[in-house]
């Protein structure tokens, strides 16, 4: 870990092996089937966990771990993990796992409480982890009905760069507990494919790495820009980054919800977005089949895959990881993906657009300025509490 200003920062490191996983149908028997081989230590990090069959799976899974003398440490939002039963929570507490709740609910602190843990993350034994934007929840693996879970994408990574999420788990468990994590040391076998790889951090208004990192590789792609975001509420500097680069005759485009979503309202802030963009030539897809819950970036070979949403909520608030690569050969299977979500999305024309009803237009300004609202109460918040007293 490199120091930097008095922040740290995760360096480039090779001796990798990445495989994106797509659904909750091919990435949860994936995350099982290494849980069932767990030996010495599992490590879960994650802010949604929801009673239900996924999440039955998962604590079966657990339990039948701990019983073989793994060690198991548990890290849940405490906000994300609310729609997780007592009876859940006790089949973990009574049979040795460590469970832990970030940043407890409290009434007298309002603003404190939008300090959530967004990260997803699970490493087994030092040898494999899983890393991206699904929670444990029956949302993305729907009980016989495929065509409704959400479409979400899970990064299983082997190599060197386990170090680190290992490191960082252990960090944000300390910061939670109070008190430093009793994972046993073990050495990370790096993997016999070769890719670079880091990790890259947000951790509320003090720390924007992840879209930092995004601008800067923005400002020096060659041939395309794809990005995937469930909640395109993006900050001023990306937004004109993106303009800049599309009028260059760089192939921008951005894949967010259609007419399906978790928070209807957010679509319709961020459309206010649109006008802009797509004048300078910016192409937007609306995704149609499902809710798209993915979180990606692409920039020529360099790829960003995690728990940020890109959305300025996000980024003043929560703590997240994106795993960051570059690879060309690992970049065209990313772009086999996202051509067939966008073969599956409607594209929104700048001539349409233009024409769209009025009450739209209404309603895209209304939950733009909402949204604006609570970012500046947010920040004065951020600010009296960061400013020294005389």
């Amino acid at each position: 870990m490199a120091k930097y200003k008095n922040k740290y920062y995760y360096p480039w490191r090779d001796g990798n092996r990445f495989e994106l996983l797509v659904d909750g149908r091919q990435f949860y028997p994936c995350i099982l089937d290494a849980i069932k081989e767990a030996e010495k230590f599992i490590c879960l990090e994650t802010y949604l966990m929801e009673s239900g069959k996924i999440a039955s799976r998962f604590i079966e899974a657990l339990l039948a771990a701990r019983q073989r003398g793994v060690n198991i440490f548990v890290l849940l939002d405490d906000y994300g993990s609310m729609g997780l039963k007592q009876a859940d929570r006790e089949r973990l507490q009574q049979n040795g796992i460590q469970l832990v709740f970030y940043n407890p609910l409290r009434l007298r602190n309002l603003f404190h409480n939008l300090r959530r843990d967004h990260r997803k993350l699970i490493i087994i034994d030092a040898t494999v982890a899983f890393v991206g934007g699904a929670g444990i929840t029956d949302d993305f693996a729907r009980p016989g009905l495929p065509d409704k879970s959400w479409h979400e994408f899970m990064l299983r990574i082997e190599g060197n760069v386990l170090q680190d999420w290992l490191e960082l788990f252990s960090r944000t468990w300390q910061k939670a507990t109070g008190k430093p994590s009793s994972l046993p040391v073990l050495a990370v076998a790096p993997s016999s494919s070769n890719l670079l790889g880091r990790i890259s951090l947000a951790e509320g208004f003090g720390r924007q790495e992840i879209n930092r990192s995004l601008i800067k590789r923005c400002r020096t792609a060659e041939r395309r820009i794809w990005i995937s975001t469930p909640y395109f509420i993006i900050s001023r500097r990306l937004r004109r980054t993106l303009r800049k680069a599309a009028r260059q005759r760089i192939d921008v485009r951005i894949l967010v919800p259609g007419p399906i979503s978790d928070h209807p309202w957010v679509s319709h802030a961020s459309r206010g977005y649109y006008t802009r963009l797509l004048r300078a030539g910016v192409r937007i897809f609306e995704y149609q089949p499902r809710f798209i819950h993915a979180k990606l970036q692409l920039c020529d070979s360099w790829i960003s895959i995690g728990s940020s949403n890109l959305d300025r909520w996000n980024q003043h608030w929560n703590l997240d990881a994106n795993q960051e690569i570059d690879d060309t050969v690992f970049a065209e299977k990313v772009v086999t993906v996202l051509e067939k979500d966008f073969n599956n999305s409607i594209e929104i024309l700048y001539s349409d657009w233009r024409i769209r009803p009025l009450h739209r237009r209404m309603r895209e300004w209304f939950w733009g300025r909402f949204v604006h609202l609570v970012e500046m109460l947010g920040r004065h918040y951020w600010r009296k509490k960061t400013t020294p007293r005389k």
